[in-house]
């Protein structure tokens, strides 16, 4: 008997009759004899509804309180779901974060998960029933509900299969992790299987599918992750595949990996902005004098370029997100005599595009073959960062659709024809 998390975003429980579509795919698993708990997020568009009314009620919101307020999202989810599971003949119950419970940092709107002790899950598990959780939520030391962050109940049901040594499948819109956005190239195509690695990367360098905390956590503690579609027919034969695992995704260790291309995906983001601090003095603590201030004020910044010149002078240019640009533009003019630059130029039209690849470590000429694919189609380097496993440039983002068609072409990643893989 399989132990098995199963979770469901928001857009899978937008409304009753996808709520019952939701219980179909957890019947399934039932009658193939698996063990198996469910986290749920709120109905699509809900958490900003309840967002919403605290700000309304007072913009210097009560941190603590706000988590009671917008935590309610997913405890209506996870009771629905168990009616209507009740409701097929299927024995299951609901549980808020702290009934399980979910033990989080103090942290309110941002905790983070310390433990979840199993022994209450197992026991209803042993009773024969179905375990609806609410994601996103928990309870901090002081016993007051916690939330764990936007896009927090992936990151819950990735703990929830950790502390009940189960796999976990994470059922969204998309019926699995992809090349690159089906949307930008129609010949994109399903990944089998991806590393954890790789999956973290395409994360956080702009993939939605999965949120960058959950892919951390199941690497951390081994924990087998798939990404399904919940749109998929429940009772279709393809549901259930040889292995047991069902269809999608697999990120798994690297050497569960098969043997693949170099480049594994494109992954793309379109909320950045770019800070350029011209003509500082070429001397030991200036970059510190720039990013400095910017991390005591909270912003984090992301690729960052010097230029020295012959003069003793240098450029420093950075970049960020977006929502970020206003704060860093105040931050930096408020140091701007201690710092001694001349101008500060910015621009929000610019994009970040990432090739990923484990295949990378043992292939020379990665970034080479990038960058002449990009030359060849006219497209301007603004800034360059690397990993071991990643190449980002940032370019203007009017050729961002252009620059990731020419280079999932170039790493051979197209799809034999203009179908997708489903």
């Amino acid at each position: 008997m399989s132990r098995l998390v199963m979770k469901f975003g928001g857009t899978s429980v937008a409304d009753m009759d996808r709520i019952r579509n939701v219980a179909r795919h957890v019947a399934r698993e039932v009658r193939a004899g698996n063990r198996v708990s469910v986290v749920v997020s709120a109905m699509a568009g809900k958490t900003d509804e309840l967002v919403g009314y605290v700000e309304d009620a007072d913009v210097d919101f009560d941190r603590a309180e706000y988590d009671m307020v917008v935590s309610s999202g997913e405890q209506v989810t996870a009771g629905l779901l168990a009616v209507v599971l009740q409701k097929m003949g299927i024995a299951a119950r609901s549980w808020c974060g702290w009934q399980v419970p979910i033990e989080t940092t103090n942290a309110h709107a941002a905790a983070r998960i310390t433990a979840i002790p199993p022994e209450n899950l197992l026991a209803a598990w042993d009773e024969g029933k179905v375990n609806v959780i609410a994601g996103f939520q928990g309870i901090g030391p002081d016993g007051r509900i916690t939330t764990l962050g936007r896009g927090g109940s992936d990151t819950s049901a990735v703990a929830v299969a950790a502390a009940l040594g189960a796999r976990c499948d994470i059922y969204t819109d998309v019926d699995g992790v992809y090349t690159t956005d089906p949307r930008i190239v129609p010949r994109a195509r399903r990944i089998e299987r991806i590393s954890y690695e790789e999956m973290l990367e395409l994360a956080s360098l702009g993939a939605k599918v999965l949120q960058t905390r959950s892919v951390e956590l199941a690497m951390v503690h081994k924990v087998p992750l798939r990404v399904r579609s919940s749109f998929d027919p429940p009772d279709s034969p393809l549901q259930v595949m040889a292995d047991g695992t069902g269809p999608g995704t697999l990120v798994c260790d690297e050497d569960e990996t098969m043997e693949q291309q170099v480049v594994t995906g494109i992954a793309y983001s379109r909320d950045e902005a770019q800070v350029a601090v011209r003509h500082v003095k070429d001397k030991p603590g200036i970059a510190a004098s720039v990013f400095g201030p910017l991390a005591e004020a909270g912003v984090p910044v992301d690729m960052i370029v010097q230029n020295v010149s012959t003069d003793g002078l240098a450029n420093i240019t950075f970049t960020l997100a977006r929502k970020d640009l206003r704060r860093a533009v105040e931050v930096l003019e408020r140091e701007r005599e201690n710092i001694g630059y001349a101008t500060l130029d910015t621009a929000d039209n610019v994009a970040k595009v990432s090739i990923v690849g484990i295949g990378m470590r043992s292939h020379a000429g990665v970034a080479s073959k990038m960058f002449q694919t990009l030359s060849e189609k006219g497209v301007n380097i603004e800034a360059i960062t690397t990993s071991e496993i990643k190449v980002s440039v940032l370019i203007d983002e009017a050729w961002m659709e252009l620059a990731i068609r020419a280079l999932h072409s170039a790493f051979g990643l197209d799809a034999e024809d203009e179908t997708r893989v489903s």
